[in-house]
């Protein structure tokens, strides 16, 4: 009877000490963190991108029940292909003076005529063809693409170049989730009399 109820404890035990280590396996191998990392990264960009809003000059304004508003359907695509063009901004003299379109996307002034960047994940008209560290050097240098012409006004790069790179790093993470849309943004213009 001794062996009997010995080798079934063995027997039972084996299981279960064979049951442990894959109960124990198959729980590691499903367990995943509640939210992901770069959905964490994205949803942080989300708030960063909001109060540092980016939709006043990135996203073309419409005019809505209460007054002007942005177009959140075309969130973050910058100056409307469609639009005219801003014309150079005749100065009177009288100081440091500059005009907006009325899609609040193109400015005007004695550094030329800016017209915002399409920031959706386009890879045509977009950034979408972008990697984070372009995006970041973007920022950190204030030059187009990390290493060209420079960011021009009103784009307040040098305060945004204030952040950090996770912050950064997490304003690109959103903006590489929002719905892609193609516009293509007419290039920079130096002022007229600009050599």
């Amino acid at each position: 009877m001794h062996s009997l109820f010995s080798n079934k404890m063995r027997v039972i035990a084996g299981l279960l000490i064979g049951t442990v280590p894959l109960a124990v396996g198959c729980q590691q191998r499903t367990a995943e963190p509640a939210t992901p990392v770069s959905q964490v990264s994205a949803q942080r960009g989300q708030y960063l991108v909001s109060i540092a809003v980016c939709n006043d000059c990135h996203t073309p304004w419409k005019m809505g029940a209460n007054g002007p508003e942005p177009d959140m359907s075309r969130m973050l695509s910058g100056h409307p292909e469609s639009a005219p063009k801003l014309a150079p901004l005749k100065l009177s003299g009288k100081g440091w003076e500059w005009t907006a379109a009325d899609t609040m996307t193109a400015f005007s002034g004695p550094w030329g005529i800016s017209y915002t960047a399409n920031l959706t994940p386009d890879e045509n008209t977009g950034i979408g063809i972008w990697d984070e560290d372009m995006f970041v050097k973007t920022i950190r240098n204030g030059r187009h693409m990390g290493e060209g012409r420079p960011l021009q006004p009103p784009m307040p790069w040098p305060w945004f170049a204030k952040m950090t790179d996770d912050d950064l790093k997490s304003v690109f993470a959103y903006l590489r989730t929002i719905p892609p849309i193609q516009n293509r943004v007419p290039d920079y213009q130096p002022p007229p009399d600009a050599k």
